[in-house]
């Protein structure tokens, strides 16, 4: 089915979502959507599935022009969606999660599964899916979940699909076997949009790449085009895909973990048994799919945690049973995962936010008082300093963009002499201009000599940064190897392997994710 998109424009009050944007999709071809968070990409895809409604533009299938009033006609009429955040109930079967919302029914009414359950046979076993229609979805790893989405949409005679995201949560592996399905779907004539930020992905899989930036189309590219025009394209200006840097000058073991066990509200181990240690001028990097216990491990370390056990020591001083502000004072800066919600008030002034950690101290604060003259010298540094594209340091933080957001409270806490530094997703949202920013800053504060700990589940960010990696898998340390370490032993470790069985398997299985050009190493833009 062959779709088309003519001058779609969808606003939200003054704001512009989608600014007259066209796109042809033909039968068989796999046609990416390339641009950062916040480009637009889902606004208008959103747009195609009924979720929202066009401000102005039209949609053709087969040259035919539609509309639709929500997502039941959009599937009705052969457009399917799998979206980033998965839509499935993890109680329910796969056939009953197929088969909501288009129930087959038998006798005076009833629910007829086994009708569902044949689909999911039949259409599992033409792309290879194999999934088993009677599993708990809850009890499925994260990339048969998402064939599960693929199916709902093909149970349901999808002839577009839209993958929205479809590989932030998964494993390399997962992502190969992905992409692999994907070329499955292409050949049998489905057309596919492919919307993502990850170049390395966009070149293995598209056959047209549309790039849009601030809501528009702003070139459109083939798979081979070089990964630094392509993100050129996304930011508006040249950017540099790889992190510079010099091997590191170890100094001291300065920062040990031991044992260290988070226990949920239910007593259930989130972190379980972790040790691991980082020295000075060394960058540990932790890696895994999102949920597998990062949040907590930071969070415990921070003093953030009430049900720990085990030790977390800096410079031989135990930190766990200590308050969050002991922590603060005892030297580590933290730029959690979440700046909107743990790491910054938007409705603060620039300037205030970047004095949240030291408001009470000299030379901000005498006695009770703060002295606003040494908060707003302090800001219209930093602001210089760290690239803060601002009106004012007066300005509420709320207002500034996600990338200059994260400026704020990585300056913030990069402005003080620091003994432990950690980033939570420290260029979550954030354009390729300011990850390449950001970067250098982390890599700056290493050279420096402080132990530096990033938390990421973009893995190409890992390897561009560090010179050890952690992996966590349901809270359990796989290992802890080197920054060079190849793709697909880590891609193991995040699905459960330890360090050694990852490494034999990887050396026995090659990597089937390839791109189309020598830089395609650049990855990904996070």
């Amino acid at each position: 089915m062959k779709l088309e998109l003519r001058g779609i424009t969808k606003k939200f009050g003054s704001f512009t979502a989608n600014d007259n944007i066209n796109l042809l999709v033909e039968p068989g071809q796999v046609h990416s959507l390339l641009g950062e968070n916040g480009a637009g990409k889902s606004t208008l895809m959103n747009v195609l599935f009924g979720l929202y409604e066009a401000t102005s533009g039209e949609v053709l299938l087969d040259d035919k022009k539609v509309s639709f009033s929500g997502p039941r006609e959009a599937m009705a009429a052969g457009i399917g969606m799998v979206h980033q955040h998965f839509m499935l109930i993890p109680v329910f079967t796969v056939a009953e999660n197929v088969a909501l919302g288009s129930e087959y029914t038998g006798v005076a009414g009833k629910l007829d599964l086994e009708k569902t359950r044949a689909k999911i046979r039949e259409i599992s076993d033409r792309y290879g899916f194999d999934v088993d229609p009677d599993a708990l979805v809850e009890e499925l790893p994260v990339g048969v979940q998402q064939r599960v989405e693929i199916i709902k949409a093909l149970v349901r005679d999808a002839e577009v699909l839209i993958l929205d995201e479809p590989t932030a949560v998964l494993t390399p592996q997962e992502t190969d076997e992905l992409l692999e399905i994907i070329n499955q779907l292409k050949a049998s004539g489905k057309s596919i949009v492919f919307i993502s930020h990850k170049l390395r992905e966009v070149k293995a899989i598209s056959d047209k790449i549309t790039i849009i930036r601030r809501g528009k189309v702003v070139g459109t590219a083939e798979p081979s085009a070089p990964a630094t025009e392509l993100a050129s394209l996304m930011v508006g200006r040249s950017v540099d895909l790889h992190q510079e840097k010099n091997p590191p000058k170890l100094g001291a073991e300065s920062f040990m973990v031991k044992n260290l066990t988070v226990l949920d509200h239910n007593g259930t181990s989130v972190v379980d048994d972790v040790s691991f240690s980082v020295f000075e001028g060394e960058i540990l990097a932790v890696a895994g799919v999102q949920g597998n216990g990062q949040t907590e491990l930071t969070e415990a370390i921070m003093g953030l945690q009430p049900h720990t056990r085990g030790s977390v020591q800096l410079n031989g001083r135990e930190l766990v049973g200590r308050s969050v502000k002991d922590i603060i004072e005892a030297g580590v800066g933290f730029v959690p995962e979440d700046r909107s919600t743990d790491g910054l008030i938007g409705e603060f002034t620039v300037a205030e936010n970047l004095v949240l950690n030291q408001y009470d101290r000299k030379p901000f604060a005498r006695g009770l008082a703060m002295r606003p003259s040494a908060v707003d010298k302090n800001a219209f540094k930093l602001v210089q300093e760290f690239d803060v594209r601002t009106q004012s340091p007066q300005s509420a933080v709320g207002t500034l963009s996600g990338g200059n957001q994260q400026k704020v409270a990585m300056a913030r806490e990069l402005s003080r002499s620091l003994e432990l530094f950690i980033a939570s997703q420290p260029t979550r949202g954030v354009d390729v201009g300011s990850i390449e920013f950001l970067h250098n800053r982390i890599v700056k504060e290493r050279d420096a000599g402080t132990p530096v700990i990033i938390v990421s589940t973009e893995l190409d960010e890992v390897i561009e940064l560090a010179d050890r990696i952690a992996v966590l898998y349901k809270g359990k340390l796989m290992g802890v190897v080197a920054g060079d370490t190849d793709r697909d032993t880590l891609g193991l470790m995040m699905a459960g392997m330890s360090a050694e069985e990852a490494d034999a398997t990887s050396t026995e299985t090659p990597a089937t994710l390839t791109s189309t050009d020598e830089d395609s190493t650049a990855g990904e833009t996070r």
